[in-house]
């Protein structure tokens, strides 16, 4: 039966960059189309009202004229024209725009006098195909207002929605500082969501090497080490990100924020060091596949050795008897034939008592 080899993921998007030669801030979408419809969902709230809404052509209606947070979560970035749209609304500037439809863009955090921009990577880690897909998502936010920015309809931040339709927790009676923190942590958690999967197939591929390996065995080590190569670019960046993020003085961040933002600065370095020991497990998940093939190997060519060892004397007694010489006493004795065959399972068993005695069987 065939093996099939994992598919492996991009490490990066290949598609050619098209602005190139182009004005700095060109709005121009440098990925492909991963959703069919592009829509825009709002969410208007305060610590009492809670408001939502979606448009699938221009912005949906805010409807609560209060001193609020509102959301908006675009989600495809396909359609420049709404994209613009929202830059000359909220007056956001041309080049944080066209860092938000650059999907090739390192992840970073900006600031600027009416806010702050957050560009990161989002991941999608599938156990059974082992491969790792790569969104790259994108936040601005000002006074009482946040933005993200989504490739796909794969409702990222669906936790942070429902707590603040549950009203639970102390996100409704937070700023836009804080969704935007809670937005990040959302992501930093499929982080450590992604690294428990892998942890699982880490030791599920351990059992698997010591009981049985086999070639599509090494083909997952390889494909969770270039998965784990991806992890190791994506957080490396967004954990300088958070960095920044955390350490900024930007007017909107107010001082009970700041604290949130230390310890998501803590998570992101953890994100960090699991994927560094989760790279140094699977680089020994290979040294000990190829240890306990090798290892198997041997075994086959000792006992292959022994075989041959034990038949070396019994083929020469064969061979010498087999001669066609008219002159060979043993030949006329009543029992020679019974007598041969003795000698050959003495020698037979002598040589298995002495491999078993020497562990060599």
């Amino acid at each position: 039966m065939a093996i099939r080899r994992p598919k492996l993921p991009k490490l990066l998007p290949t598609r050619a960059r098209t602005n190139v030669g182009l004005p700095p801030g060109s709005l121009i979408f440098t990925g492909e189309k991963r959703i069919e419809k592009q829509f825009v969902h709002l969410v208007q709230y305060d610590s009492e009202l809670f408001y939502t809404d979606d448009a699938e052509q221009g912005l949906p209606s805010e409807k609560l004229d209060h001193d609020g947070v509102r959301w908006y979560d675009v989600r495809g970035l396909h359609h420049v024209e709404i994209i613009e749209e929202l830059g000359k609304q909220f007056k956001i500037h041309p080049l944080v725009l066209e860092d938000i439809l650059d999907i090739q863009q390192r992840p970073k955090f900006e600031e600027y006098d009416n806010g702050f921009s957050f560009i990161f990577r989002a991941l999608q880690f599938d156990p059974e195909s082992l491969e790792l897909e790569i969104e790259q998502v994108a936040l601005f936010v000002e006074d009482r207002t946040v933005i993200s920015f989504q490739e796909k309809d794969d409702d990222l931040f669906r936790p942070v929605r429902e707590r603040l339709e549950r009203s639970s927790g102390r996100i409704r009676q937070r700023g836009s500082d804080y969704l935007a923190y809670a937005l990040v942590d959302t992501v930093l958690d499929h982080y450590f969501a992604i690294l428990d999967q892998i942890e699982m197939i880490i030791d599920q591929l351990e059992e698997e090497i010591m009981r049985t390996p086999q070639q599509a065995t090494k083909s997952r080590i390889h494909n969770l080490k270039y998965s784990a190569l991806i992890l190791r670019k994506s957080i490396g960046p967004l954990r300088e990100a958070v960095r920044d993020f955390s350490e900024s003085d930007h007017k909107l961040l107010t001082d009970d924020t700041r604290l949130f933002l230390r310890d998501l600065r803590d998570h992101a370095a953890q994100v960090m060091d699991l994927v560094e020991t989760y790279r140094d497990l699977l680089n020994g998940l290979y040294d000990l596949y190829v240890s306990e093939i090798s290892f198997k190997m041997n075994r086959v060519m000792q006992l292959l050795t022994v075989v041959t060892t034990i038949f070396i004397p019994l083929s020469f007694l064969a061979g010498i008897y087999g001669m066609n010489f008219d002159e060979m006493p043993e030949l006329h004795y009543p029992n020679g034939y019974y007598i041969l065959w003795g000698v050959m399972i003495l020698i037979a068993v002598g040589l298995l008592l002495i491999f078993r005695r020497n562990r060599w069987l």
